[in-house]
């Protein structure tokens, strides 16, 4: 059964397909509107989510679809003890496909491998979250109109950041993309993401604490929140979180169509008054996720009646 549990379980022809459909969705609703008439969704979020899990909600709706939500811990059999497989074998009971976010690294697959329907990571701990890459990819293309020959650049939290991990991933495999990789000491991109894929595939990169010098040389810069619940130690939190803020006066020397991310929530990383400037995508990155959702549904559904 076909799982979808990191980004790199999708190639790069599988990615500019999913999108082609994306924008078939946004250009074509009506087309959709019944395409998951009679199958179910279950959303199953053991760790607090927003725009994730309504994302994909909203996703099964537009297909015509149904969906059961489980919506914390406290409120499933996890509470009880229940293991993640055996959730995942029960609700293979009621649904066709599971949409799943767990605050532990590797629960996604271990629901996957006892599943008996597809399953989709929605994000596990600080390890993977491939549908919010595939909204940031689909973001990238109808703002860049290209993959290739770009200069991305990554800022604040890149050691626990699950976005930032899957994006690179997933960006570093098309031609030409430079890294500027922008973070304090402390938050650096973890070893296994810099040695595995960034310089065992040879991709050009720098990294800096300097936000101010990197913002001229982008094309895309993918702010990120320092994100209280991935430390151990309250005062490293306290100390590093207001490292990197994003405010117009530091937007004066950069491109004119530079493309501004965050996966969201933020806290205080990109002012407020960035919002109104044409350059800010964030929130047009919300839209693009429920399209590349959707899509994925169809895909999995699809691949899992042949």
């Amino acid at each position: 059964m076909r799982s979808v549990i990191d980004i790199r379980d999708l190639s790069t022809e599988e990615i500019d397909s999913l999108i082609s459909v994306a924008l078939d969705i946004i250009d074509n609703p009506d087309k959709y509107a019944e395409a998951c008439k009679r199958k179910k969704l279950a959303t199953l979020f053991f760790e607090p989510s927003t725009r994730t899990r309504l994302s994909f909600e909203a996703a099964m709706y537009e297909l015509g679809g149904n969906v059961l939500s489980v919506t914390g811990a406290g409120t499933s059999s996890a509470a009880k003890g229940e293991s993640v497989a055996d959730t995942a074998k029960t609700v293979s009971c009621y649904a066709d496909i599971i949409a799943m976010r767990h605050p532990k690294e590797g629960a996604a697959l271990v629901a996957a491998n006892n599943a008996s329907i597809p399953v989709i990571n929605a994000g596990d701990g600080g390890h993977n979250h491939p549908t919010q890459t595939l909204a940031d990819l689909l973001t990238i293309h109808r703002e860049k109109g290209r993959f290739s020959d770009l200069t991305v650049g990554f800022c604040g939290d890149l050691k626990f950041g699950r976005t930032v991990h899957s994006l690179i991933n997933a960006i570093t495999r098309y031609p030409g993309i430079k890294l500027v990789l922008i973070s304090p000491e402390e938050l650096k991109v973890p070893g296994y993401v810099k040695n595995d894929v960034i310089i065992r595939n040879n991709i050009p990169y720098e990294e800096t604490n300097d936000l101010l010098s990197a913002i001229p040389k982008l094309d895309v810069l993918y702010m990120t929140r320092v994100q209280r619940e991935r430390f151990f130690n309250e005062e490293d939190y306290l100390r590093l979180k207001d490292s990197y803020i994003l405010e117009p006066s530091k937007l004066t020397n950069a491109k004119k169509d530079l493309c501004i991310m965050h996966p969201l929530p933020r806290v205080n990383e990109i002012s407020v008054s960035v919002d109104d400037d044409p350059r800010a995508c964030y929130f047009k990155q919300v839209l693009n996720g429920k399209y590349m959702r959707m899509a994925l549904i169809l895909k999995l559904l699809e691949e899992a009646e042949k």
